[in-house]
């Protein structure tokens, strides 16, 4: 059976009736979850907890969102001003979803969750508008196959499911892992797709620590219980470097194993990762230093820097690392004299370099200054 078939069959019987075997066990804030109907929890399947990323005001798509818990916890995050968007593929749990958030509205006091119909590897695709154009034109020969293919493209363009660069923040909760593995990377470019620029992925899945072999991938059972689908843990953070993401983190890697198969283990882990980093450089004369603690690190430009020492960087990437999750590591030295961006010229140099200071400060420099403010602060000497 196709592998997709066989999580549509299984999670459709869990919408009706709890299946504990689909879940990790999971601490969620307990003051989210007071206004949320039994009936959602009961039958709301993960291995993590993504909303407790969520920031207020954000849109908030979260991919494969079943009864709706996720997006109903996203909802009082991100309040009156965001939004929540759930996508997922099987009827019985939008059922669920749909039918419980006028009661989750109700209870908040405003109604900013809606519910789609879609593969979360085809996000452009809104199959609750395809079932409409195929019910007046059904699939009968090869022709009508074709024209309901190209309909479909046609659908991707003109009423998109998830538009491009509409969202703040994708999450998902051990969904990823259900795609079949022929459609996984175009599953991650799909989520790099509907992020804003600067907007991040935080997504919680299980991951092998080691390949999962051919015999376990051809069973149905296992594949729908999140374990034959599950990429190496390694191969999770390589799917968020090849969509194109930076800055990309491990929040969370469960210690011990959810489930081990045949000596393979199995455990979740929460991945945080930004769009943002493409983008043409240009040269403003600003440096950076990196803290430390390490003595060394490479970012995913492929930046060297040692700690402690003043790096020329282009101002695409001195703006990254003003932002998370770099902030907290770098040191940043503006130029005396700003130059304006429209006056900046192209970064020349494709190597990492050093950048003396007299580039900052300017070859002719040469103030004297009285003694600055004590440097801790005030709260002591500095002698």
């Amino acid at each position: 059976m196709n592998s997709e078939v066989f999580v549509k069959r299984r999670y459709s019987e869990a919408a009706n009736a709890p299946e504990a075997a689909l879940c990790c066990p999971v601490e969620y804030d307990r003051r989210y979850l007071e206004i949320i109907p039994a009936e959602v929890i009961e039958k709301d399947y993960g291995c993590g907890d993504p909303s407790r990323y969520v920031k207020p005001g954000e849109t908030v798509l979260d991919l494969g969102s079943g009864t709706g818990k996720i997006c109903f916890i996203a909802a009082q995050v991100v309040g009156a001003a965001g939004r929540v968007i759930g996508v997922d593929m099987t009827d019985a749990m939008l059922n669920v979803a749909r039918r419980n958030a006028p009661i989750v509205a109700g209870r908040l006091g405003y109604a900013n969750v809606e519910f789609r119909k879609g593969r979360i590897q085809d996000l452009a695709l809104d199959l609750e508008l395809l079932d409409a154009e195929l019910r007046r034109n059904p699939i009968k020969e090869a022709a009508s196959f074709l024209a309901a293919d190209e309909l479909a493209n046609e659908l991707r363009v003109t009423n998109p499911l998830i538009p491009s660069e509409s969202i703040d923040v994708v999450v998902s909760n051990c969904v990823l892992n259900l795609v079949e593995s022929r459609s996984k990377q175009e599953m991650f470019s799909e989520i790099f797709r509907v992020l804003k620029r600067g907007g991040r992925a935080v997504i919680s899945d299980i991951v092998s620590d080691e390949a999962v072999p051919e015999s376990l991938q051809s069973n149905p059972e296992l594949w729908s219980g999140c374990i034959s689908g599950a990429l190496t843990e390694e191969g999770f953070l390589t799917a968020f470097s090849d969509a194109g993401f930076y800055g990309i983190q491990l929040l969370n890697r469960d210690e011990k194993p959810w489930r081990t198969v045949e000596g393979l283990e199995f455990r979740s882990v929460s991945v945080q990762a930004f769009k943002g980093k493409q983008g043409p450089c240009f040269e403003r004369n600003q440096a950076v230093i990196y803290l430390g603690p390490f003595k060394e690190i490479l970012d995913d430009d492929g930046h060297r820097m040692e700690r402690g020492r003043r790096y020329a960087v282009c101002d695409k990437t001195y703006q990254l690392y003003k932002n998370a999750p770099y902030r907290e590591h770098f040191a940043f030295v503006d130029p005396r004299e700003e130059i304006l961006a429209a006056d900046a010229k192209p970064f020349g140099s494709k190597e990492t370099r050093l950048r003396h200071p007299k580039e900052t400060k300017g070859q002719s420099f040469d103030a004297t200054t009285e003694i600055n403010q004590c440097c801790d602060g005030g709260n002591g000497g500095c002698c």
